[in-house]
């Protein structure tokens, strides 16, 4: 912390300390598609058409998930409810969980023949289950992209299956994939489970970068002939996690390599601070006519940033406000703005807020500050 408090201390000087230190090691993939999110501060750390619309294959699964954690975390649903088997997910083609049509399955053996064996019987099951049928649970779907903030998504089946309208991007991906493990932690331990059995046949889970030792917990493989091989993947080393997403690739192999390399390259070159906690002072601001000759200003949320290794002394950090700011104020009112400014990176503004309330002077103490204004000016504002 003492070094950001460096940092700090020259911006709201107005100087910013910039020392040339080189960007991080650049990286590129064969992937036709590619992202890779600090999940710690939600920033891109590294993209390649991550708005273009692709078909996601599987990996639509990780949204199908999503919707039915969020009915066991609401409580509407119960992992151990059961679905009956219809005979469309009975025939349904491509990779199975082997559930029999007609019988009764619970809902947490669906999951895992979802997640863990990318059932698209076990998908369909689920879906219906929750919404009656496999259309109606696609519009689910596309309403929770929407609540999440999803771009250029549509999602029109619970499995992936191909189909014209299906479609969505890698940025979409990595940030289902996001709200996924922070909005379900508990549940999203299934995804890292090494296999499955169902019906007598033991099937292990598809992510081919379990079990590599390089912390990936989840999430999901996608495939077909349209899609080409994609691959979406979190791993959490020393307390920080990322999330890659590839695409378009020609063969399994490459998407588990591409992967891999990607997360590697992430955690190597890349580290993320905390500049602020919560409500921590970041600066105090001058009051005019208030009974306090200054207010703490406080952030509303921790302050992280994700940067280069070998740049962080580039960090340009300033406080901005036009003081003084007059009486009275009240606590959490927005007074001053925090800017952050690094080489290679969106700026970044977020407001700072009064730690706490100062009121106006009485009637005696405006009289002096109106007799100091009119024998001396107004204070001079500082743009800080």
């Amino acid at each position: 912390m003492k070094l950001f408090r460096s940092w700090l201390a020259l911006a709201v000087c107005a100087v910013a300390l910039t020392v040339g230190h080189p960007a991080a090691h650049a990286v590129e993939t064969k992937a036709d598609e590619a992202i890779v999110l600090d999940d710690t501060t939600g920033e891109v750390l590294y993209a390649k058409h991550p708005d273009r619309r692709v078909p996601p294959a599987s990996m639509s699964k990780i949204m199908t998930a999503y919707v039915v954690f969020d009915r066991v975390k609401n409580g509407d649903l119960s992992l151990d409810d059961t679905f009956t088997v219809s005979e469309k997910a009975w025939r349904k083609g491509g990779s199975k969980m082997f559930v029999e049509v007609g019988s009764e399955v619970a809902v947490k053996d669906l999951l895992r023949g979802m997640i863990v064996q990318s059932g698209n019987d076990a998908s369909i099951a689920l879906a219906e289950g929750v919404a009656g049928t496999e259309d109606a649970f696609a519009e689910l779907m596309n309403q929770k992209a929407q609540e999440i903030g999803l771009k250029n998504s549509t999602f029109r089946n619970a499995t992936g299956w191909p189909h014209p309208e299906h479609r969505t991007t890698v940025r979409g991906l990595a940030k289902i994939a996001q709200h996924l493990i922070n909005d379900f932690p508990e549940l999203y331990k299934l995804f890292s489970e090494r296999e499955f059995s169902w019906n007598g046949i033991r099937q292990f889970n598809r992510n081919p970068l379990l079990g590599r030792g390089m912390g990936v917990d989840g999430l999901k493989t996608g495939h077909t002939q349209n899609a080409g091989y994609g691959l979406t993947a979190s791993a959490k080393r020393d307390g920080r996690r990322l999330i890659a997403v590839v695409a378009g690739l020609e063969k399994p192999e490459a998407r588990e390599d591409e992967t891999a390399r990607l997360l590697k390259w992430g955690f190597r070159e890349f580290e993320a601070h905390t500049l602020f906690a919560k409500g921590e002072t970041v600066e105090r601001a001058r009051l005019w006519l208030g009974t306090s000759g200054s207010v703490p200003l406080v952030t509303e949320r921790d302050v992280r940033i994700t940067l280069p290794r070998e740049s962080r002394d580039e960090l340009n950090v300033r406080v901005t406000y036009e003081s003084p700011i007059p009486a009275p104020v009240d606590k959490g009112e927005r007074l001053a703005t925090l800017h952050l400014d690094a080489p290679d990176r969106e700026p970044t503004a977020m407001p700072l807020v009064a730690a706490q309330g100062v009121d106006q002077l009485g009637p005696v103490g405006r009289l002096a500050g109106g007799l100091q204004f009119m024998l001396f000016g107004p204070p001079t504002p500082e743009a800080r």
